[in-house]
């Protein structure tokens, strides 16, 4: 695929207006902003940075690279990645958004798949189909994951729009290094250590009041 064309698919298929439904999720960050450890610019900074290095940003880019590799391991990396899901909202966020990006995506690569696949792994295996460069898609999809949560606290802290590219901008380094590293990774590399942000996934469920569904 032309670089231009790569680049088109990837603005589109990572962009906030493809309907995977993400802008419906928090992935934990609703609670961590109610109970006070995020809210504002620094402390979101540094939560997205923890998520993206060590944490679920970092298990989704190695799962996508593996999805990526090997279009014929998507039924063990579906499982794999749901095995990795600390809580049932986050089992339900990745499977729903998945399931939504393979039906959208489907008006570009007709042959994908249908059914429950966790997110990190339809994306993967979509970006293959497609014959998009790993590297640019990985980057790619980590920008959207960070980008998503950046939206999520730009309604609930709240934080200003500014504040928010401000955060978008200090986390491209992250972003960058990250989906290096997911580039050259191996399932031998799957492990998070994002212990809080677990924590404020599972709290969620019983959280009064939520604006988001995870």
């Amino acid at each position: 695929m032309p670089t231009e064309s790569t680049t088109l698919r990837l603005l589109t298929w990572f962009s906030p207006a493809f309907p995977t439904g993400a802008f419906g999720y928090s992935h934990g960050l609703e609670t961590a902003i109610r109970q006070g450890a995020v809210g504002d610019a620094d402390t979101l900074t540094a939560w997205l940075s923890g998520l993206v290095e060590l944490g679920s940003g970092w298990t989704d880019a190695v799962l996508f690279a593996a999805a990526w590799r090997d279009p014929a391991a998507l039924a063990e990396l579906a499982e794999l990645a749901c095995a990795y899901c600390i809580s049932a909202e986050r089992r339900r966020e990745t499977l729903g958004q998945g399931a939504a990006f393979l039906a959208a995506a489907r008006a570009f690569e007709p042959a994908l798949p249908e059914g429950p696949v966790p997110y990190p792994v339809a994306a993967g295996h979509a970006c293959a189909a497609a014959g998009l460069p790993l590297d640019a898609a990985l980057t790619a999809y980590l920008h959207a994951f960070a980008a998503n949560l950046v939206s999520v606290a730009i309604r609930a802290v709240p934080l200003g729009q500014t504040d928010g590219v401000a955060v978008l901008a200090a986390l491209e380094p992250v972003v960058l290094e990250t989906a290096g590293r997911a580039a050259v990774s191996t399932l031998d590399d799957l492990g998070a250590c994002a212990v809080v942000s677990d924590i404020m996934a599972l709290r969620h469920e019983t959280l009064d009041g939520r604006l988001f569904i995870s």
